[in-house]
């Protein structure tokens, strides 16, 4: 068997740009701040990790526990709110490839997400994907993204075994499985890389780099 992992944001759901948004307010609110969005200089692009940052940036009056505690709840109500407003859109032939592997004996999934869980379910949920099949660790469980994707390896694989292949979008998901020595596809055209697709639209171009 061979484990297939997903990342979320612009990977399955075409939400990073609204995410990100509701994420820039929720801080705003909260805090009066708006934070510095350049991401690719923080050091971990999770949503604990970036307050982690933009307290040591920008807010060193907060702990991060007293910050989580307020920017999480305004930031759950902002992904609701837009997803109210419209729900949220699997990249096209997501939904499909999940199924696929979920009915697969010759995969195990898990999603592993910088994303809050809570804010994971809710577009998943909205986008119409099984959640309550998939293993998700997320920012709830750890700032690091390395961390993040331990943690779900050893939510599906009991054993530790598996060989790994993680379907992510980004340039910090490139560095993590590059990290972990992790085989890496990226979807869509944010990053580029070697072993790359579209979209899911082709289900036997996206499992062939499944290794």
């Amino acid at each position: 068997m061979k484990h297939v992992m997903l990342d979320v944001d612009g990977t399955l759901i075409q939400s990073y740009e609204f995410d990100e948004q509701c994420f820039i307010d929720a801080v705003y609110e909260t805090t009066g701040l708006k934070i510095l969005n350049d991401w690719h200089n923080y050091p971990n692009v999770t949503d604990r990790g970036i307050l982690k940052t933009f307290i040591e940036r920008q807010a060193p009056q907060y702990s991060i526990e007293e910050l989580e505690n307020i920017v999480k709840p305004v930031f759950v109500k902002n992904i609701q709110n837009s997803i109210n407003r419209e729900p949220a859109q699997e990249v096209p032939g997501a939904k499909g490839f999940v199924s696929h592997l979920l009915s697969s004996n010759l995969h195990l999934v898990s999603i592993a997400t910088g994303g809050w869980g809570e804010t994971a379910k809710i577009k998943l949920a909205s986008a119409g994907f099984e959640i309550d099949q998939l293993p998700i660790a997320s920012s709830n469980d750890h700032y690091s993204r390395i961390e993040i994707m331990n943690l779900a390896k050893s939510k599906a694989d009991l054993t530790l075994k598996m060989p790994i292949t993680y379907f992510g979008d980004a340039e910090w998901d490139v560095r993590a499985c590059e990290e972990l020595g992790v085989n890496l596809v990226i979807v869509g055209e944010r990053v580029e890389h070697r072993q790359s697709i579209p979209n899911f639209n082709s289900l036997e171009q996206a499992l062939y780099f499944v290794k």
